[in-house]
């Protein structure tokens, strides 16, 4: 199941990867602070898509996570007060937009997941080879 959902988050990343690249290419990139900011996310969450596919460990994981809900505040920012004097209205550029705010809330879902079921791990119990500490 963990691995099933690594790759889920893996997809997430990448996708939202992808969108962020192609809108720096296709216009982001003439933005001050905002374009390098689309620039640096996208090559940070394909790393972090790779890493986590294969195997990294949970800090990593964590790290996704802070990261999707950090998108997800900029772009609430960017349609509201605006950010770095940049603001947009509502869900443009199309298809973009969605596309990018439903990856960031599955990343943030699955990241949870992954780190919640880390914390309710069973404690490791003592096998037979073991031994016992000697009496006094």
């Amino acid at each position: 199941m963990n691995v099933v959902l690594r790759l889920g988050l893996s997809a997430t990343l990448a996708v939202s990867g992808y969108v962020h690249a192609y809108l720096y290419m296709h216009g982001y990139q003439n933005i001050p602070t905002v374009g390098p900011g689309f620039l640096i996310q996208a090559s940070v969450f394909i790393a972090l898509a790779v890493l986590i596919a294969v195997g990294a460990p949970e800090w990593i994981v964590a790290l996704a996570a802070l990261g999707s809900a950090g998108a997800l505040v900029s772009f609430a920012l960017s349609r509201t007060v605006g950010l770095f004097g940049f603001s947009e209205r509502g869900w443009d550029p199309a298809p973009y937009a969605v596309i990018s705010v439903v990856t960031e809330l599955a990343a943030v879902a699955l990241a949870s997941v992954l780190l919640t079921k880390r914390v309710r791990r069973p404690a490791a119990t003592p096998t037979s080879q073991t031994r016992p500490l000697p009496q006094q």
